[in-house]
């Protein structure tokens, strides 16, 4: 899987408006200033995340972005999907034609993966990367993100 800056960005993005958002929307110029993303690319991606009818947009003074949906209702694979990033391992985009028109013998392998890599992020909510990003660390070590070896029958 190669996730690129686009899925990056985004989740990046509505992270920090998530973490920003309480009565009032979020501009994207602030986004831009705190997260260092360029406020034009930050245009396109809300474009297609309020396509994708996970963020919505208030015009006028005092307006902004805000999210459309509950912190635990939005996946970060929502996310990725939603700004047109594929989570996809395989070299043929899942088409089984990368060898010589047909199926290499490794498909199934990174097909599997593309599944693992997509329940595992359909699996993380904005709530729970909110709340990993609210956490003090007892010490000065750095506190993950998210434990990629939870179990999802946890």
């Amino acid at each position: 899987m190669r996730l690129t800056t686009k899925g990056r960005f985004a989740v990046t993005a509505l992270l920090d408006l998530a973490m920003q958002q309480s009565t009032s929307p979020v501009t994207l110029a602030d986004i831009s200033q705190r997260q260092k993303i360029s406020l034009s690319y930050l245009e396109q991606l809300f474009a297609k995340l309020r396509q994708s009818q996970l963020v919505d947009s208030v015009r006028g003074p005092g307006g902004g972005y805000c999210l459309a949906k509950g912190l635990d209702e939005v996946s970060v694979a929502d996310i990725i999907l939603a700004v047109d990033e594929p989570i996809d391992a395989t070299q043929c985009g899942g088409k089984e034609n990368c060898h010589n028109d047909s199926k290499c013998m490794t498909h199934d392998l990174w097909a599997k993966l593309n599944d693992l890599i997509f329940d595992y992020l359909g699996g993380v909510t904005l709530k729970e990367l909110v709340d990993n990003q609210t956490i003090q660390p007892q010490d000065d070590s750095i506190v993950p993100l998210f434990d990629m070896r939870r179990s999802k029958t946890a």
